[in-house]
């Protein structure tokens, strides 16, 4: 999530108006798979999608890796991965055309559950900097060189706390770990902490690690922030246990909020912007699109529709030309008008999970059995251009840059050149 999500200061001294623009465009690249679901945390790829999967695909690497469910990402020549390394949860950096480790640094208390051990935070490139953070909430900025802790802190610093029963209680991430990345936004980095204790949502500076605010009450949910612009106004966007709601990038300030709860007071979709509009999704809730719009007052949110049978529980869809694409809720593929909250089709075959890549006219499916599939992205009809098998079982987001797909499930990495010859 980096280059959309950046707002432009200008600045009252030209010079260093020029030297923000240039150290900007080298934060990211098109080519750039750096955080969640991508450059724009939209599951969308400047990178183009083949039109049919290469006869006889053979992975460039290969390479076994320990435990874990965060997803992959890319930078320049760099893959980032996170797993549990001899107990502990683990950074990995990896020369991206080889598949050699440039080096590795454990950063973490290791979580385990009946889902066994392992990170499931997905961490976040910005230039030469990772950012990344655990399930029991250590967070740390790391140099991308080689792994140097730069900065960092615990979200037991800020009053989150963490329960026992994990059938039960509090907040989701309070029972079961962190399991959302954090947001940029120009040179802030805004981590979703949890605490009832005014932490909810802290931001730092992001190069220095100097505190800017904190704001809010509400326990952390499983999915991870957003930042953008809505009704003229920078904010960060979250889904958490009490609802979904903006705040001003500058203070932390409640901008609006639409409370709802979840069963076992979870979320896990991302929220998807379009223009002044977010839409939402949850398994206990359905999927609903807001409309933010600016008032003399402040800001006032309507809402354009809510469809209550899409009750999406895993998976956020991408926005491709006035639809929504993704896993559905009855272990099917759908297809969405964002305009009215229609399903245009269905496609059954699905079960419990599916990431969704987007490029130009295709898409590319993983699904949680671990096989690729590559779709033309048409509103009338599910019509699939080939398939693959690239891993076992897995519920983490590939990665999609330079032409190669890099999937993971929770034994092995890999890297598909689906656009790029095999070297």
């Amino acid at each position: 999530m980096n280059l959309s999500n950046r707002s432009t200061r200008w600045c009252r001294i030209p010079g260093y108006f020029l030297l923000f623009l240039v150290t900007g465009l080298l934060r990211s690249t098109a080519a750039d798979w750096p955080g969640w679901r991508g450059l724009q945390r939209d599951g969308l790829s400047p990178d183009p999608l083949p039109n049919s999967i290469p006869s006889g695909l053979q992975p460039r690497w290969r390479k076994n890796i320990g435990h874990g469910y965060s997803s992959p990402v890319q930078s320049g020549n760099r893959v980032i991965y996170l797993d549990d390394a001899g107990g502990r949860e683990t950074v990995h950096c990896l020369n991206s055309t080889t598949g050699n480790e440039l080096w590795k640094q454990p950063f973490a208390e290791l979580y385990a559950d009946e889902f066994e051990a392992g990170p499931r935070c997905t961490p976040l490139v910005d230039t030469d900097r990772i950012f990344v953070q655990s399930c029991y909430g250590e967070f740390a900025c790391l140099s991308m060189t080689d792994g140097t802790r730069l900065w960092g802190f615990h979200f037991g610093d800020y009053g989150m706390t963490w329960v026992k029963d994990k059938s039960g209680g509090p907040g989701a991430a309070s029972r079961r770990g962190n399991s959302g990345s954090p947001v940029l936004h120009g040179d802030q980095i805004i981590v979703q902490v949890g605490s009832a204790q005014g932490a909810a949502f802290v931001a730092f500076n992001a190069k220095t690690g100097k505190y800017l605010w904190k704001s809010q009450n509400d326990l952390t949910s499983y999915a991870s922030a957003i930042a953008g612009k809505l009704g003229g106004r920078d904010q960060a966007i979250a889904v958490t246990c009490e609802g979904l709601l903006g705040l001003d990038v500058a203070d932390g300030a409640l901008l609006w909020r639409v409370p709802f709860k979840t069963g076992a007071n979870r979320n896990v979709l991302t929220p998807i912007l379009d223009g002044d509009t977010v839409t939402f999704a949850s398994f206990t809730t359905g999927m609903r699109r807001l409309r933010i719009n600016p008032t003399p007052a402040g800001i006032e949110v309507s809402e354009l529709w809510i469809n209550r049978d899409l009750k999406i529980n895993l998976s956020t869809p991408v926005l491709l030309a006035g639809h929504l694409y993704g896993h559905g809720p009855t272990r099917d593929f759908v297809c969405i008008e964002t305009a009215t909250g229609k399903v245009t089709w269905r496609q059954p075959g699905f079960d419990q999970y599916a990431s969704v890549i987007a490029s130009g006219t295709r898409l590319l499916i993983l699904t949680d059995a671990g096989e690729v599939i590559l779709l033309n992205a048409s509103p009338e009809k599910y019509f699939e251009l080939g398939r693959f098998q690239a891993c076992g079982k897995t519920f983490s987001h590939p990665a999609y840059a330079n032409g190669v797909l890099i999937t993971r499930d929770t034994r092995e990495l890999a890297a598909w050149p689906l656009t790029s010859p095999a070297r």
